[in-house]
């Protein structure tokens, strides 16, 4: 069974394909999309992803008339760099890639975003096809949000710049790790927590199935993330307004990655606690402080951690979220719940409570 969701966005409208066995069938979407023959296209993918998947990538993109360009490089954060940014133009350059050609990310959200950056800047934009790995990218992969990130803040680097198809074949997610499962659901229950409650809960009630990998519960989990996701970016594809509740969570959790050098915890792990952290934040401006107790039911359901090591200090974590696109004139937003299933946009909070925030997060037990 494939599912089939289109992000509607005009001209630029895109579909996002869901099911088992997508990858032997690239050669043929890509032809369908209309990229043609005699222009080279480049897979990109990283040192975990390439040795699994990249042949059968290239064997279907070769097998339907193309030429076929690959780069790969390590994985991990630490490669979402302009350094790495800089390698794979230089693949695109010597490979002969010209305006009608392609970038093709086949991996997770490093991947997506670094290949979407160059595929934004290759000779001003060419296109663009996302094939995620990891349920993480379920997210990252659709809505055009490409970047790569810079020593003192993350995604500081970037564009806005949609595929062309989004390609999520199931049968990736089962070579996955246990903790690289949990953080891509960190991403597919924020979906639940920002626009739909029945969603939310209903991924407290079915953790064990996500976290096994079960097909059937994975399949509808995944559909109905990009789904939601993809009305957002419908409604507001540049984040001038409602886009920016897709960041429940993002503020404490992008300055938890960079404290931590992006590396120590793992991009859904650190945006869960930032959720927590949101939901804590709630219960300080007077919101239902139930909001807190089932967000972290739900985290914790999913293998997700809802604390802060001490280590990472109060004024380390203050600083990095200075650096963060969503501080201006001395004024924090966050994306704060008023009740599972529905945020706002709160563009005024003090730093003060933030700063008590991340002590609680730091607490053992019970804030309360």
């Amino acid at each position: 069974m494939t599912r089939s969701i289109t992000v509607e966005l005009g001209e630029r409208s895109y579909p996002i394909l869901i099911g088992s066995g997508l990858l032997q069938q690239i050669g043929g979407l890509c032809r369908e999309v209309g990229y043609p023959q005699r222009s080279p296209l480049l897979v990109v993918s990283d040192s975990e992803v390439a040795p699994l998947y990249l042949a059968a990538v290239e064997a279907s993109l070769t097998a339907a008339g193309y030429t076929v360009v690959s780069h790969v490089f390590p994985s991990g954060e630490a490669s979402k760099s302009l350094t790495v940014y800089e390698e794979v133009m230089t693949t695109a350059i010597q490979g002969g890639l010209d305006r009608r050609s392609a970038v093709l990310a086949l991996g997770g959200g490093v991947v997506g975003d670094l290949a979407g950056f160059v595929a934004a800047t290759y000779m001003r934009g060419i296109g663009f096809v996302q094939i995620p790995t990891t349920i993480l990218a379920h997210d990252s992969s659709v809505g055009g949000k490409v970047a790569v990130n810079h020593p003192l803040a993350k995604n500081m680097v970037g564009a806005f710049y949609q595929p062309s198809l989004v390609l999520y074949d199931l049968d990736t997610l089962q070579s996955l790790p246990p903790r690289q499962v949990a953080s891509g659901l960190a991403e597919v229950v924020k979906h639940g927590l920002i626009l739909d409650r029945e969603f939310a809960y209903w991924c407290l009630e079915h953790a064990a199935e996500l976290l096994a990998l079960q097909p059937e519960a994975l399949g509808y989990a995944l559909e109905r993330g990009c789904a939601i996701k993809a009305a957002v970016v419908a409604g507001d594809e540049r984040e001038h307004g409602q886009r920016a509740i897709l960041n429940l969570g993002h503020t404490i959790g992008h300055a938890i990655e960079a404290v931590g050098g992006y590396g120590a915890f793992l991009h859904g792990e650190a945006i869960a606690i930032g959720m927590a952290g949101s939901a804590l934040l709630a219960a300080r401006l007077g919101r239902d402080q139930a909001i807190y107790t089932d967000t972290v039911a739900m985290l914790t359901a999913l293998g997700l951690p809802v604390r802060l090591p001490v280590e990472y200090t109060e004024e380390a974590l203050m600083e990095a979220m200075m650096h963060d696109k969503k501080f201006k004139e001395g004024q924090m937003t966050f994306i704060v719940p008023d009740s599972i299933g529905a945020v706002s946009i709160v563009d005024d909070i003090r730093q003060e409570d933030v700063r008590g925030v991340i002590a609680q997060l730091q607490k053992e037990g019970s804030p309360w």
